[in-house]
């Protein structure tokens, strides 16, 4: 039977999954992210261009259970679950009762987690990873039982698998091993032997990414160019904050507390690791939220201190108030961090969200809804027009559907009920799945982005006998707002044979 705090931390986790699922207005779609990694489960490999193997097969799981939204949604939310009953067992490790769980569990609860675990993306499985990870160290500084070298070792190379960003977890936990009196860890051997045990179960995905050139360095090197380009240093720092907002409070007492109260002096390393840690994503300009798992593990440690300092007799009246915080802060938060206000709400409240900086895109201009939802719309508008362009098609199954981005693909494959053959995209691992070997192309169903250069198609009515526009997004809250669709019949030349030398060049470059 279970005991009044596990039962206690059951409802909390069921109340976690009613919140995620409710935090998305109907008015949005899938992410576009969210149709890549679902992708991705159609061609089960050891590494992809865009992310490590795991997320594919997570994905293929989805499929089997239906591939609906019900399951792209459990996921992540089951994985925001788990970080808040990671947390919950590393505050009781601590020596914590009631109070102290329960509120380092609203400070994760009620967080930015909340938006993230909306989203199927690799992001909650990373944060919950990097939790356990540190939760092993925690419990190995505590016990000294060899076991958690083990677990932790075997949690890093999950967590590799999944997205690499781990490294920098690994990089600073090194680093602060090194000014602190845990650094004799060094000289157990099972520290080897757990090494040993990363390399042998990353392997398969090392000797993909050499076997393919190493694609996540391409990866890198354009995320750097398009992306990290536009990110401030500063504005990294200042973000921090927003994240666990409500939690604050309790993250500067575990930040003391590793100075102040005796117990936790030995758990200094994990001062040193933030330290470390939010250094290196300073130096290489990293975006804000790839440092949110440094932060649930802390708020174990800031909650014990708490107890113990509220523990007077007027102090313990204090208690409900330090609670009430994450809660009370969240609640006015939630709409400008996840979707649940419309397109048409977020612009009258434009002032609030701009505030926050939530209206800036990655092209560094201030748009009229956050880039994240934008990034939600538009989708089944899109598929539908592509049914359109398959209906006017007799000869379907000669038919390539030819996106500009792998959001464009990813969706339509998931939307579309006209499909011969899926979505493909010069764009991330959609590259790689082009069938030009399946059979003969004759027409083209072309999607092209706003950013397009020839929009009447001139480039292509000498290579086609009819060029055709279906339509285009018209939904002006989108981000593909304005995409086109055109619908290429009677090709002229072969199509399979310049695809390829196209690939070939987008491959070598």
């Amino acid at each position: 039977m279970l005991s009044r705090n596990n039962l206690i931390l059951v409802f909390l986790i069921l109340i976690k999954f009613l919140v995620q699922y409710l935090a998305i207005d109907s008015g949005y779609e899938l992410h576009r992210d969210e149709y890549l990694h679902l992708d991705l489960g159609k061609h089960l490999a050891w590494g992809y261009r865009s992310v490590p193997p795991l997320t594919g097969f997570i994905s293929y799981l989805i499929q089997l259970l239906g591939n609906d939204v019900f399951w792209v949604k459990f996921f992540p939310a089951a994985f925001g679950a788990m970080t808040i009953g990671i947390v919950w067992k590393a505050t009781e490790a601590l020596n914590g009762g009631l109070f102290a769980m329960l509120l380092a569990s609203s400070c994760v609860f009620f967080s930015a987690l909340l938006r993230i675990n909306t989203l199927y993306q690799p992001n909650s499985l990373e944060f919950m990873l990097w939790t356990l990870v540190f939760y092993t160290v925690l419990q190995f500084i505590r016990t000294e039982n060899i076991k958690w070298i083990w677990i932790g070792a075997l949690a890093f190379a999950i967590g590799f698998l999944n997205k690499y960003n781990i490294g920098f977890l690994a990089l600073g936990l090194f680093l602060a091993l090194l000014v602190s009196p845990q650094r004799k860890i060094f000289g157990k051997r099972e520290l080897y032997g757990a090494l040993v045990l990363v390399v042998l179960i990353i392997l398969p995905n090392l000797y993909w990414q050499y076997t393919q050139n190493f694609p996540v360095v391409r990866h890198l090197s354009e995320l750097a160019n398009t992306q990290l380009v536009y990110v401030n240093r500063m504005d990294f720092l200042k973000e921090q904050f927003l994240f666990f907002v409500g939690g604050l409070p309790v993250l500067l007492i575990a930040l003391f507390s590793f100075f102040t109260y005796p117990p936790f002096r030995k758990y200094r390393l994990f001062f040193w690791n933030l330290c470390f840690t939010l250094l290196l994503f300073t130096y290489f300009k990293a975006k804000s939220y790839y440092a949110m798992g440094l932060y649930p593990i802390l708020f174990a440690f800031g909650a014990v201190y708490a107890e113990s300092l509220l523990s007077g007799n007027w102090k313990r009246y204090l208690r409900p108030v330090l609670l009430a915080i994450p809660l009370l802060i969240i609640i006015v938060m939630f709409p400008i961090m996840v979707p649940v206000l419309s397109p048409p709400e977020i612009v009258e409240k434009s002032e609030t969200f701009e505030k926050f900086g939530l209206l800036r895109w990655e092209d560094g201009r201030n748009h009229q809804i956050p880039q994240d939802f934008a990034d939600m719309l538009g989708w089944s508008e899109l598929a539908g027009l592509v049914d359109q362009a398959l209906e006017k098609v007799t000869d379907i199954e000669h038919t390539l559907i030819h996106c500009d981005n792998y959001g464009e693909a990813g969706a339509i494959n998931y939307y579309s009920k006209q499909l011969y053959t899926d979505a493909v995209s010069m764009n991330a691992d959609y590259i790689d799945w082009y069938p030009l070997d399946a059979f003969e192309i004759r027409n083209v169903i072309m999607v092209k982005s706003t950013y397009d250069d020839d929009p009447e198609r001139k480039r292509e009515r000498e290579f086609f006998e009819s060029v055709e526009l279906i339509g285009q997004i018209n939904n002006p809250y989108a981000r593909e707002y304005g995409t086109r669709v055109w619908l290429l019949k009677g090709a002229k030349v072969s199509v399979n044979q310049v695809l390829k030398e196209e690939i070939q060049r987008e491959k070598a470059e």
